[in-house]
């Protein structure tokens, strides 16, 4: 899956007022005594399904509330106690009074001293009485017998405890994860969708087979209303069956009252009904407008990663594979695609028609199933025998036409490079007009936003890239978790690592000028910077709950796993290994759910010579984190240390952190070629090599293969400043880039003074490459945001000056007019957007010119499509310039400038506009519900806008997480955008009070500990650094 990236104005609130003294403690741990490994011995393992126990006895909590948790009032008021300094447990016996009552006065000494005959007897009671209790205490499972030989302690394990069902009766499972006592060979499934209700009905079979002994059958289902239930065992007849529901774990069950046995085949089949998910998950329901502005409406499907279940009863977990039959009574308006072609289509007594698709010849995870009823139209080639079509709706057809041309060329180019030919007969590529993600690589179905599909003639080279890029990652999905697919979603980097990895290395193989190097590099810093915070997580990590399961979809997974693939691949000596070792892998596993041990063992097993790749790799998916490579020097000898590169304190890991490094490095001798690259592997803390004396410097990481950064002291950070200083292209653009990356990284670690970092800048008004460009763009008006926002105007204006001075000759050097190639696009847009933001009054003008020639030619004359953000966000700050886009919004089809124009829109800084078009993304109606991430972000980066952000999403938070998951991408970037900005220890006190009150409603997200992190670091960069930027001139 690719991530995506009656309202009246004159009535819209103000923010509240920011609560200047928020208090905030955590609520203490609640222990489970039973869980503590070292408190209960180990019992005999029972049932093979059950892996967990939890004693009944077991459920006393430390606070001394027996089995029964505080009610919320009684929590309430204990928490309001705390806030006021109240202690009920450790009252301060120094208040007591010494004259007390109560106090125990000392007896009169009456007794006499005992013998020493009685003590010496009394002394050897207690050793014999010592003695007997070690022995107990060594030998707890000891029986005594009259033999007097111990035997086997046959204590009776606990039994699991179970839920209650719905109707009360116990649940017969008692964990997150299926029992694997079933398996589902196949499903037979049938839906009736009602797009006047918005209802459905379904039929599912479902084929299983026995794989041991056992009782029950347990799967998922989530908001169906199950109005009949058969099984079938064998050749017997059907019969009807209870079914048990347990809701917070949206498992369904039946039981049975003698055993299935191994090898057993059954069939259990389910009637049910459900309204169309009014989210944008399981079977859902859209809407869009059409050419003649009336309403349209559609059913589609987005099952990733948890929502299969609320389609369909089903094993939802994707080790679970099964083939899929699946047939869509319809409405005769419309059509309706699923997985695999259309077999028939039978006029129903109903007067609907059934479209029956051909079962699939592959067996998939479920939440690869996928079908659409709409009225779409298509259009369609051929590519290696396979049809390939794009959907749209039909007034954006002609849209369809570079989608479809480019995923041909893609399965081609698959095809081929993993010598395994896509095994479906047809690919279809839709655009959904209301969809979530960026888009979803459903098994011979994918769906697109429609932002991430289609394109129209004037679509800019940059717009081409964007959707290029997302085609080329579903593709690889279609090897990469179809073909192959994780075990479990701990290890969703392999499906989303490799999918991301295979985009850019695709693309810069059939579309080199597209460039795709440069926009890899840029996610790889970001992904870095992602992954320097203490609440980041190893690539493949235990996830236990859904929201864990949602969380896994975040830049660690793709951007960082696609990062350590790329630095595996330029360590391997042999250039074509790589490419073997991951053909080994899909050949072996086809068909098959894996584990990241299996693709290491795989790239092992092709390795020449010989190489341990699970070893080296490892490190690099089971810990957090990244190293920091420290290089030294003393005459000719050079060495190489590493440590965790951690942005604050890990308290919580004892042993030390290191990695097996494949560092690369070029010195001043030979610094820009591939040959000029030197490798040396750091797998110690610290080691060293020999190099030549006249060597005058090293850069470490060409260009940035590697996951670490570099610091290179204080004198070798001099030298490359120097070097730098004479010739600016003594290094690769990828390596000028990565050097500004390393030292703002290292400024926010405090290992680099900041005014280190602009002396290096020094050499950015010769700079004309987008990489360096962009990259030292970014950081700089990152930190004149967090100036502005905190009022710091003399800073925030020395800033600007800075900014204007390492880059004006390079600003005044871009053209308005249009560019063909790529990169420079990419630099012009950032010139002038960063221009632009800074009111720089020149720029301003022209941005207002050319908006007002494209409103004077009623929209014919073009903009730059690299310039049209920064043209609408202009026009966007006056009334007049809002209310045109306003219109604008409402009559475009190109779905790429539609995009630049909504974030014109909410980058206004007039208060009633943003609290109008925050509501209305919420509200869905005139603004689609999906840009409501895209509309936060863009009103955090105003300095109007930041504070109603936060402001909205406290006061609307329950609604949000019905629209969106807890956990969900979408969840987190909302997170991030309205806290990253924060740097003061008031915004620190509300943000960390407002989540800790949310408790199950997202209080544990990652997100969370990711938000207060960065203000906290925030604060302490600003706090550290404003001495230095005082001094900017």
């Amino acid at each position: 899956m690719d991530l995506f990236d009656s309202n009246t104005a004159e009535r819209a609130n103000l923010p509240r007022n920011m609560i200047e003294n928020s208090m905030f403690e955590e609520e203490p741990d609640v222990v489970d005594l039973a869980k503590d490994s070292n408190t209960f011995p180990t019992f005999p393992t029972l049932d093979p399904d059950e892996v967990a126990y939890e004693p009944r006895s077991s459920r006393l909590l430390v606070r001394g509330l027996g089995e029964n948790d505080m009610d919320d009032d009684e929590e309430d008021c204990e928490s309001s106690a705390r806030l006021l300094g109240m202690s009920f447990m450790n009252r301060s016996s120094s208040h007591r009074s010494s004259s007390s009552p109560y106090v125990r006065q000392s007896p009169p000494r009456s007794c006499s001293r005992p013998s020493a005959r009685t003590m010496v007897v009394c002394v050897f009671l207690l050793v014999i009485v010592a003695s007997l209790t070690m022995v107990l205490y060594f030998l707890p499972g000891c029986t005594f017998t009259k033999a007097g030989c111990p035997q086997p302690n046959k204590t009776t394990p606990l039994e699991p405890v179970y839920p209650n069902s719905t109707n009360g009766e116990l649940f017969p499972w008692a964990e997150l994860r299926l029992p694997h006592s079933i398996r589902p060979l196949s499903y037979d499934l049938t839906f009736t969708p009602d797009l006047d209700s918005m209802t459905f009905t379904g039929k599912a079979a479902i084929e299983m087979s026995v794989l041991h002994n056992t009782k029950r059958i347990v799967l998922h289902a989530a908001n169906l209303n199950i109005t009949k239930a058969t099984f079938k065992l064998g050749s017997g007849q059907a019969r009807d069956v209870t079914v048990l529901e347990y809701k917070p774990r949206q498992q369904i069950a039946v039981k049975f009252p003698e055993e299935l046995k191994t090898d057993q085949q059954c069939v259990l089949t389910f009637e049910y009904n459900a309204n169309l998910s009014h989210s944008y998950d399981g079977f859902y329901n859209s809407s869009y407008i059409d050419q003649y502005r009336k309403k349209r409406v559609l059913a589609a499907t987005q099952f990733e990663p948890l929502s299969a279940r609320k389609a369909f009863p089903c094993f939802d977990e994707p080790s679970f594979k099964a083939t899929f039959l699946i047939k869509i009574n319809r409405n005769q308006s419309y059509m309706s695609l699923s997985n695999m072609p259309k077999a028939k289509t039978t006029l129903l007594s109903s007067g609907l028609e059934q479209d029956e698709f051909e079962k699939t010849n592959v067996n998939m995870s479920t939440y690869l199933v996928a079908f659409i009823v709409a009225n779409f139209t298509s259009v369609s080639s051929s590519a290696s025998g396979t049809n390939v079509s794009v959907y749209s709706v039909p007034y954006k057809k002609e849209q369809t036409g570079f989608a479809l041309d480019t995923a041909s060329k893609l399965l081609q180019f698959y095809n081929k490079f993993f010598e395994i030919e896509y095994p479906l007969k047809k690919l279809d590529l839709v655009a959904i007009p209301d969809f979530l993600a960026g888009a979803m690589e459903n098994w011979g179905l994918i769906t697109f936003r429609e932002t991430t599909l289609l394109l129209d003639n004037n679509s800019s080279s940059f717009e081409k890239q964007v959707v290029a890029s997302v085609i080329a990652h579903e593709i690889a999905h279609q090897w990469f978790g179809n073909l192959v697919t994780m075990s479990w979603w701990n290890d969703l980097w392999l499906n989303e690592g490799f999918a991301t990895y295979m985009e850019y290395m695709s693309l810069q193989e059939i579309m080199p000028s597209f460039d795709t190097g440069y926009l890899f590099l840029t996610v790889r810093f970001r992904a870095l910077d992602k992954d320097a915070l203490n609440s980041s997580h190893p690539v493949s990590t235990e996830v236990n709950t859904p929201e864990q399961i949602e969380e896994m979809f975040d830049s660690v997974s793709y951007e960082k796993g696609a990062s350590i693939l790329l630095m595996l691949n330029a360590s391997l000596p042999e250039e074509q290994q790589f490419k073997k070792g991951i053909i080994r892998y899909l050949k072996s596993f086809s068909g098959l759910n894996t584990e990241t041990v299996d693709l290491w063992n795989s790239l092992t097993q092709v390795s020449n010579p010989r190489k341990n790749i699970s070893e080296m790799m490892s490190l690099w998916t089971s810990q957090k984190g990244f190293p920091l490579v420290t290089v030294s020097r003393k005459g000719d000898m050079v060495t190489f240390s590493q440590e965790p590169f951690l942005l604050t304190s890990d308290n919580t890991t004892k042993a030390p952190r290191q990695w097996n490094i494949p560092i690369t490095f070029v010195n001043d001798s030979c610094s820009l070629a591939p040959a000029c690259r030197q490798m040396f592997n750091l797998s110690k803390k610290s080691e060293s090599l020999k190099v030549p004396e006249s060597v005058k410097w090293l850069k470490l990481n060409y260009k940035n293969t590697g996951f670490y950064i570099v610091d290179y002291g204080q004198d070798g950070w001099s030298a490359i400043h120097d070097a730098l200083s004479e010739n600016i292209n003594v290094l690769t653009a990828e390596d000028r880039a990565s050097v500004i990356h390393n030292i703002f990284a290292l400024s926010r670690l405090g290992r680099v003074p900041f005014v280190r970092v602009c002396q290096l800048l020094s050499f950015m008004p010769n700079e004309t490459e987008t990489a360096p460009v962009t990259e030292a763009l970014l950081q700089l008006n990152s930190i004149y945001r967090l100036l502005d926002k905190r009022q710091e105007s003399d800073l925030a204006a020395r800033m600007k000056d800075y900014i204007q001075h390492q880059f004006g000759s390079l600003m005044e050097s871009q053209t308005w007019e249009e560019e063909e190639s790529l990169s420079k696009q990419e630099l012009r847009s950032a010139l002038i957007s960063t221009a632009c933001a800074l009111n720089d009054e020149g720029y301003v003008a022209k941005a207002k010119s050319l908006f007002k020639n494209y409103t004077d030619s009623n929209f014919t004359s073009k903009i730059p499509g690299d310039l049209q953000q920064a043209v609408f966000t202009v026009a966007a700050q006056s009334d007049d310039g809002w209310q045109t886009l306003f219109t604008l919004y409402a009559t475009t089809t190109n779905d790429a400038q539609k995009r630049k124009i909504l974030k014109g829109l909410a980058s206004t800084q007039d208060p009633h506009r943003i609290a109008w078009i925050l509501k209305a993304g919420l509200s869905g109606d005139i603004i689609q519900t999906q840009e409501l991430p895209l509309i936060i972000n863009t009103v955090c980066n105003g300095f109007a806008g930041y504070l109603f952000a936060w402001d909205f999403i406290q006061v609307n938070w329950d609604r949000l997480i019905e629209k969106f998951p807890v956990g969900s991408f979408a969840i987190q970037t909302i997170v991030k955008s309205t806290t990253s900005q924060f740097s003061t220890q008031v915004h620190l006190d509300q943000v960390q009070a407002f989540f800790s009150s949310l408790k199950q409603r997202g209080s544990q997200m990652r997100s969370v500990q990711e938000a207060l992190e960065t203000i906290r670091l925030n604060k302490r960069w600003i706090e550290n650094n404003l001495e230095a930027m005082r001094k900017l001139s």
